[in-house]
C-alpha cells in the first residue's frame, strides 16, 4: 500500500480554507512547482492544460486587442487560482496569464480540476467564490482605469503589489509597470517620482520600496479597498494579512 501523501501546509488562502476531505481529496493531485518571472499560465485561445494556486509571487492577466495594445485586467497571488474558465465549464480564455513576479505554488491539470469539482462540490464552491471575488477586482480596474488619475492608479496597483508580496521591497520593472497601467513609460516614471517625493515609496533599479502604506491607500483616494473586503465578505477570511477588513 502505497503511503498516505504529506499534507500540504500551503500559503495559498483557497488552499487554506479548504475542508480536511476536500483538502485530503485534492491533495494527492497537486504538484509544487516553482513559477519563475515571465512563465507562461495561459495563452489565449488555446486550451489551459494547468490551474496553479500560487504561494509566492503573482501573475498578471493581460487582455490584448486585435492591434497587439495590452492592459493587465487583474492579479493573481497567494489569495486565489489561476484557470478560472476551467471551474466555469471552459476550457480556454481570450486573456494571457504570466508570471509577474517570481515564485512558487502548486499545480494541477485542468482535467483533475474538473474531476474532483465535481467530486467534491466544496471545492467546487471555493473556486467559484474566489471567481466571483476576482471579478469584483476586474470590475474595479476599470473603474480605476476610467477615473482615476495615473498617480492613484499606481498607488492602487502598489497597494496590490504589497498584499500578495512578503516584505515591502516590490521587484517591479518601469516597463512592465507601465504595460500594467497601459501608459507610456515616462508617465510611469513621474508618477512614481510623485510619490516618491511625497515619502511614501523610495525606488531603485528594478524595485519599489513601500515606505508608508497608509499614506498610499490615501493616495488612492477610494480605488483601493473594495474588491479586497469583496473577498473578505466572500471567501470569509482577509485576502492577505494586509488586506483591509
Amino acid at each position: 500500500m502505497a503511503p498516505d501523501p504529506k499534507p500540504i501546509f500551503s500559503k495559498n488562502r483557497l488552499l487554506q480554507a479548504m475542508s480536511a476531505d476536500d483538502l485530503a481529496g485534492l491533495q494527492p493531485l497537486l504538484q509544487h512547482v516553482d513559477l519563475p518571472l515571465r512563465q507562461e499560465l495561459e495563452t489565449p485561445r488555446k486550451p489551459i492544460h494547468h490551474v496553479y494556486f500560487m504561494e509566492s509571487g503573482f501573475a498578471s492577466v493581460v487582455a490584448r486587442s486585435k492591434t497587439g495594445e495590452k492592459v493587465e485586467v487583474g492579479i493573481i497571488g497567494r489569495e486565489g487560482v489561476t484557470g478560472l474558465s476551467i471551474a466555469m465549464g471552459n476550457h480556454q480564455t481570450s486573456e494571457e496569464c504570466f508570471v509577474q513576479v517570481a515564485g512558487d505554488g502548486q499545480r494541477i491539470s485542468a482535467d483533475d480540476l474538473r474531476e474532483v469539482m465535481t467530486r467534491l462540490p466544496g471545492i467546487r464552491q471555493i473556486v467559484l467564490r474566489y471567481a466571483k471575488a476576482f471579478m469584483s477586482q476586474t470590475a474595479h480596474t476599470a473603474l480605476s482605469n476610467g477615473r482615476g488619475s495615473l498617480e492613484e492608479r499606481l498607488s492602487r496597483w502598489l497597494l496590490m503589489a504589497h498584499d500578495r508580496l512578503d516584505g515591502d521591497e516590490l521587484p517591479l520593472k518601469h516597463e512592465f509597470l507601465s504595460l500594467m497601467l497601459g501608459v507610456r513609460r515616462p508617465g510611469v516614471t513621474t508618477a512614481l517620482h510623485e510619490l516618491e517625493a511625497a515619502a511614501l515609496i523610495k525606488t531603485k533599479r528594478g524595485c519599489v520600496i513601500v515606505m508608508d502604506r497608509e499614506g498610499l491607500i490615501e493616495a488612492a483616494k477610494g480605488l483601493y479597498g473594495v474588491p479586497e473586503a469583496e473577498y473578505n465578505r466572500i471567501l470569509g477570511a482577509p485576502q492577505t494579512e494586509r488586506a483591509l477588513a
